[in-house]
């Protein structure tokens, strides 16, 4: 049953990391004047089809996702 509780953790820690990115997500939202700043995406079109790609999001995600996840390791090896 021991795995079964160090899944349980990782559900838990992955909920919570999730709760607090879309907190964050939803009151940068809300800063008048937010949706001027330069998205970042590349857009390709191609007769009908059209691609988005965030790279600026991309960047800016990976950075935060290994800040968070370094710290969760640290705390977790004490």
């Amino acid at each position: 049953m021991a795995n079964l509780e160090v899944v349980a953790r990782w559900v838990m820690f992955f909920g919570i990391g999730l709760l607090i990115t879309g907190a964050l997500l939803w009151g940068i939202s809300k800063i008048p004047g937010i949706e001027r700043f330069p998205s970042g995406m590349f857009t390709f079109q191609v007769g009908n089809v059209t691609c988005f790609f965030p790279i600026l999001l991309s960047i800016v995600l990976s950075i935060l996702l290994t800040i968070v996840l370094n710290v969760i390791v640290k705390m977790m090896n004490r």
